[in-house]
């Protein structure tokens, strides 16, 4: 009886143990398949949001996606393949200011300096049209889109034609066409303004222009006293209307005397650019000299007329009648200068820089077009300037001792009768 109750505990201990790991296996099972089952469900919610998210990307593809352009847009440039080369000269210089040889001259001249090279993407702009695009700017003063347009080019490419050329220009020639004077050049000068106009030792005639331009910033100090924004381009011109010195971008409110002390000309001379080549004249030593308005100072090397006090003797007038007659030849070179390239009649937007940059590119093409006996039009020149306001004039006793010897003695010198002589001959 013992044996069968200790087998049948035996036996019911080893069912509980059995039902227990039976129930344990069913629970891992259960688990396993429940995460089986979670992994799977997540698996095909995964699945759902990347189809979904492709199909939005596509739906957003199709109704908002631009058409792709290209790099590089083709334009129509046959006014400057077709029209341009069948031009006569009358037409060159009446588009370009110059004619078709000096073009091509400038054209050499600026080769190594604004010349491109193909390359496997595109063609370069050549040089011919590199140039013109730059001429047409300055002679019309046009907007960079209308040049754009009408040489088939973008805009960008035009700005960068202007600017390559400016700079250019200044660095090639106007070290050769706007040179500082050497004793051979000031002795050739001399002679021409005594030939032409009677004023023994004369060199040149400073005078100045206010060039439109509004400023990015400082507007007060560009508002000159005609009632407009400008700088101001000051130039000294020979006797030939030649520019031998020039000096752009001062504000258009500054003094004229200020911008010639700014522009370095009064420094260059006070250290000696006029050499010690005085000639006797009424008793006096009298070396080379420039003609300014009253506005100048007077100085040795400075003539300007006598103020108009009502109190002037007939010499004093004929001094100033004389001065006023070779002092003519600065304005008809402005005249000319401005006559030729447009852009400096007209409001220029653009970087002040890049405008002082054009200012002495124009300076230095004048130069051009007049050594090349370039014919000029009466039909450009710029229109009458108003009244213009009369500036502080200093008082004359301030002046040098010296300065009012050398003019005393021109004015005695052109009231003799030997001056009167050689004038009539």
């Amino acid at each position: 009886m013992e044996e069968a109750a200790g087998l049948t505990l035996f036996l019911c201990l080893i069912g509980r143990l059995v039902n227990q790991f039976i129930s344990t296996e069913i629970r891992l099972i259960r688990k396993r398949r429940s995460r089986i089952r979670d992994l799977i469900k997540n698996t095909h919610h995964r699945l759902r949001h990347q189809r979904r998210r492709q199909r939005q990307i596509q739906l957003y593809d199709q109704f908002r996606r631009r058409p792709p352009s290209v790099w590089v847009c083709r334009r129509a440039n046959d006014w400057w393949t077709v029209a341009v080369p069948n031009f006569t000269h009358e037409q060159w210089r009446q588009n370009f200011r110059m004619s078709e040889d000096t073009f091509l001259y400038l054209c050499h001249r600026l080769r190594t300096t604004m010349e491109k090279r193909d390359t496997n993407f595109r063609l370069c702009v050549p040089i011919k049209k590199r140039v013109a695009i730059a001429l047409w700017k300055l002679t019309t003063n046009s907007e960079l889109r209308l040049v754009a347009h009408l040489f088939g080019v973008g805009v960008t490419t035009v700005w960068r034609c202007i600017r390559e050329f400016c700079t250019a220009v200044n660095e090639v020639l106007l070290p050769e066409l706007i040179p500082f004077p050497n004793t051979d050049k000031l002795m050739e000068m001399a002679m021409t303004f005594e030939q032409r106009y009677g004023l023994p030792q004369c060199v040149g005639v400073v005078a100045g222009s206010h060039i439109p331009n509004v400023p990015m910033e400082y507007h007060a100090e560009y508002f000159n006293h005609m009632g407009w924004h400008s700088i101001i381009l000051q130039g000294v011109v020979d006797g030939s209307g030649l520019f031998w010195h020039v000096f752009a971008g001062s504000p258009g409110s500054m003094h004229d005397a200020t911008v010639l002390h700014v522009s370095g000309l009064w420094d260059l001379i006070g250290q000696g650019l006029f050499p010690n080549d005085t000639r006797t004249i009424a008793g006096h030593d009298v070396g080379y000299y420039l003609l300014g308005n009253a506005a100048f100072p007077l100085q040795s090397w400075l003539m300007k007329p006598f103020s108009d006090t009502g109190q002037l003797t007939a010499e004093q007038r004929a001094f100033n009648r004389k001065i006023w007659r070779a002092s003519c030849v600065a304005e008809q070179a402005f005249g000319r200068l401005k006559g030729r390239w447009r852009c400096l009649l007209k409001r220029n937007d653009s970087h002040i820089d890049l405008v002082k940059t054009m200012v002495l590119t124009c300076c230095v093409l004048h130069n051009l077009c007049e050594t090349h006996g370039e014919p000029y039009s009466e039909e450009w020149d710029p229109p009458a300037a108003g009244e213009q306001i009369l500036v502080a004039v200093p008082p004359e006793e301030d002046a040098e001792g010296a300065a009012v010897g050398v003019r005393d003695a021109l004015v005695d010198y052109l009231s003799t009768d030997s001056c009167v002589s050689l004038l009539l001959e």
